[in-house]
């Protein structure tokens, strides 16, 4: 983990199985963030493309590419998620209870743009 002086992140997640939406769908206007799939494997919607990537993979989504990622595989997926400082910020935040996500996703130069209630595609 880093710190709010540093230019990035790395944070180490695991993704259990059946795990499906890790995050809605969004999109960072100011910052990029990164994964490299450590084990089993994520999948990854980045604006209209859909993809795969099994451990020792890694994906990127640009500033204001919108984003969304599961676990795609059939075992716990575990990762590294390298991001901004500002980014670690944002992800802190809505993991407080009662968090208000819109506002805190726009606190960040950020938004999200839909909520998933069904499998990916």
């Amino acid at each position: 983990m880093g710190t709010p002086e540093d230019d990035f992140v790395v944070v180490e997640w695991e993704a259990e199985t059946g795990t499906h939406w890790i995050a809605p769908l969004h999109v960072h206007h100011a910052d990029d963030e990164a994964w490299y799939v450590l084990e089993g494997t994520l999948g990854f919607r980045l604006g209209d493309d859909e993809i795969e990537t099994a451990a020792g993979s890694a994906v990127l989504a640009r500033r204001n590419t919108p984003h969304t990622y599961w676990n795609a595989g059939g075992q716990p997926a575990r990762y590294l998620l390298v991001l901004t400082p500002r980014l670690a910020r944002l992800i802190d935040e809505v993991h407080e209870p009662g968090a208000d996500l819109p506002s805190i996703f726009a606190r960040y130069d950020s938004e999200i743009l839909g909520f998933q209630d069904e499998e990916p595609l």
